[in-house]
């Protein structure tokens, strides 16, 4: 099977939105294909419950999101407040059962790869660790290439095994802002990885359509492999 780990440059980066539009088209286009989606760790209501309403998932609460905690923080921070300590041990247990069930999983880590999943280790650590390929989420915005620079350089420093990039619209971007704020060829000429795609801004993130159209706009050979040449 083939598991995938989606990450970004930081917060609000839109890697909910791309985990989203991956899982959409599997449904879509995709339906002999057991699909699974994880959140490792959750910190505050956000992206298990935009997943829980947005598809039929097939798979317990505890497999979607193994750790939670209540305060929108840091885990090592939100878990202190609550008097617990990150488990890292239920949530690899739940990501081997899920892997060893599934065709696919999709895993939504939290912030970006240098974000703190516990005091001592970041979510570029847990990528390393537990061997996941990675797609990381760049936003269009200003400051967008030096973000893009330096989690790739993190990455590398890290060997965590990176894709490649998927540019995406948090807000609504003109095909000019994107051009100045996020040169494909001048990220890809830094970093010297792919940019596999842009996701444009989604007024509705509801429409499960809408979001397969996203992902099938997608380099999806080099994120799914082979697979995704079954759609004509």
């Amino acid at each position: 099977m083939t598991t995938l780990a989606i990450a970004g440059t930081d917060t609000d980066t839109g890697k909910t939105i791309l985990t989203g539009a991956l899982f959409a088209y599997t449904q879509q286009y995709l339906p002999q294909l057991s699909v699974g989606l994880m959140k490792p760790i959750q910190s505050g209501v956000g992206d298990r419950e935009w997943f829980q309403e947005r598809f039929e998932l097939n798979q317990s609460p505890q497999s979607l999101n193994p750790q939670f905690f209540n305060a929108p923080l840091a885990p090592p921070l939100a878990a202190e407040q609550e008097g617990r300590e990150i488990e890292l041990a239920p949530v690899w247990r739940e990501l081997q059962e899920l892997r060893n069930s599934r065709d696919l999983l999709l895993v939504e880590f939290l912030g970006g790869l240098g974000s703190p999943v516990t005091r001592e280790l970041t979510v570029a650590d847990l990528a390393r660790d537990w061997r996941l390929p990675t797609l990381l989420v760049v936003p269009v915005k200003l400051g967008a290439i030096a973000q893009a620079v330096a989690n790739v350089a993190l990455a590398r420093q890290m060997k965590v095994n990176l894709l490649g990039m998927v540019l995406n619209c948090v807000e609504p971007r003109s095909p000019e802002e994107i051009a100045q704020w996020t040169p494909q060829d001048l990220i890809e000429s830094l970093t010297q990885l792919p940019v596999l795609g842009c996701i444009p801004h989604l007024s509705d993130s509801r429409d499960s359509q809408k979001l397969a159209a996203v992902a099938a706009s997608l380099d999806l050979e080099r994120i799914l492999g082979p697979r995704a040449r079954t759609v004509a």
